[in-house]
């Protein structure tokens, strides 16, 4: 990628989609292959006055702890991992896996015990997030790993990306100050609202938002974002929903997710394949299998599924929803080692209707 573009982008992450200020520590986390973007990231903060603390992640270290460690090596915390989530003031993390199955062949007890060990220290994160203590962004830095699984070459699937966080506009922040004004009058519109109505081929799911707070999404945090986000009422949930995508994370696939809610909690749950998986990580903790969070997808810079959440659940005209820990600042009283983000699509018939008025019908906003 050339250096214009890699510059641009560590302006937008650390100039807008964090806001790093003199004297603050900040943690940069990614993979070697982001190494350009790490570097122009690290002058950038530099340059700002804070106090930058690059920290690379070795690709298949993780997999092979869980592969070979101990019971009581997997629930151990790193000092690092500590450090970050409890005491930088700014994290910035850029991933590039260059092999996303990495964890495909790993015992999802393990996962399940390394994930229940963090629990804590994720829900500590959140709260820092909530209550403005910790800034925090995440983006993705193509690679032939994440092309291959969009079934694209890289050098399309890197326009895709840079698309998608609007590094090919002139003024990118103008362009997400423009998604963000357009994501506030939805916002305008739902608040006060009581209830969520999703109707659709396979899916008849109701759920409560009364008295929560509707989160504009709008490029900080996630990179790229789209979105508007809330934490149901934990026992408002019931029906049925069967999710378009398939949930691609830890190495693995699940796909034809079908789940029935009542008053609340998952009560069934099926999947075409790694049906068994799904089932695990619902059975993680009580929280596993509430909703911690109901999403708009408002991105219509994103047009395709390319088995990465971080840009699928951003595509215009879609929902998500997350099993586990919802985010604070919305209202969400969930609590749970895990937070699953799964794409229901409403672009090809589905309604999306808010107290018994329609919000969003095949994949266009109405209101």
């Amino acid at each position: 990628m050339a250096d214009p573009r890699i510059e641009k982008w560590a302006r937008a992450l650390a100039g807008y989609s964090v806001e790093v200020k003199a004297g603050q520590t900040v943690a940069i986390l990614g993979h070697p292959a982001a190494e350009p973007l790490l570097r122009a990231v690290h002058r950038e903060v530099v340059r700002m006055g804070a106090f930058p603390v690059l920290l690379y992640t070795a690709e298949g270290a993780t997999a092979d702890l869980l592969a070979e460690g101990s019971d009581e090596q997997l629930r151990f915390i790193s000092p690092i991992d500590r450090f970050v989530r409890t005491e930088a003031d700014v994290v910035i993390n850029i991933r590039a896996e260059t092999n996303t199955r990495r964890l495909s062949a790993v015992d999802p007890k393990r996962q399940s015990l390394y994930t229940a060990a963090r629990r804590a220290l994720f829900e500590t994160y959140m709260e820092r997030a909530a209550d403005g203590r910790l800034d925090w962004t995440l983006t993705l830095y193509p690679t032939d790993a994440y092309a291959q699984d969009a079934d694209m070459d890289t050098e399309a699937y890197t326009d895709f990306v840079l698309s998608a966080c609007k590094l090919d506009r002139d003024d990118p922040v103008a362009a997400w100050l423009e998604l963000k004004d357009e994501q506030q009058r939805l916002i305008d519109w739902l608040d006060g609202k009581r209830e969520v109505h999703l109707s659709g081929p396979d899916i008849d799911l109701t759920l409560s938002v009364a008295g929560r707070t509707w989160i504009n999404s709008d490029g900080k945090r996630n990179f790229p974002s789209g979105e508007i986000f809330t934490g149901p009422v934990e026992d408002s949930v019931n029906g049925t929903i069967r999710f378009s995508f398939p949930v691609v994370t830890a190495g693995r696939q699940i796909e034809d997710i079908r789940l029935r809610f009542e008053n609340g909690k998952v009560v069934e749950a099926s999947a075409t394949r790694n049906e068994e998986y799904l089932i695990q990580q619902l059975d993680t903790d009580e929280g596993a299998r509430y909703l911690g969070e109901f999403a708009f997808g408002t991105n219509f810079d994103i047009a395709r599924f390319t088995k990465n959440i971080l840009f699928d659940e951003k595509i215009g005209g879609t929902v998500h929803m997350a099993v586990g820990l919802g985010y604070p600042e919305t209202g969400s009283r969930n609590k749970s080692a895990i937070h699953w983000d799964m794409i229901a699509d409403l672009r090809q018939g589905g309604v999306a209707s808010v107290d018994g008025e329609p919000f969003l019908k095949d994949g266009k906003f109405v209101v």
